[in-house]
């Protein structure tokens, strides 16, 4: 149960992160790369069962 939030949350936090939008222009895909490497590792992490 708690993966699932986890994992829901960081899509959505990626989303947010993605430089398509005009505040978030000058930020380049830092953001993005960040949360995209948090969310693999999350979700490999629940893959093995150990979130």
């Amino acid at each position: 149960m708690l993966s699932t939030i986890l994992i829901v949350l960081l899509i959505l936090l990626l989303i947010g992160a993605l430089p398509t939008w005009p505040y978030s222009a000058s930020w380049g895909y830092g953001p993005g790369g960040l949360l995209g490497t948090v969310l693999v590792v999350v979700l490999i992490l629940a893959l093995l069962g150990r979130v």
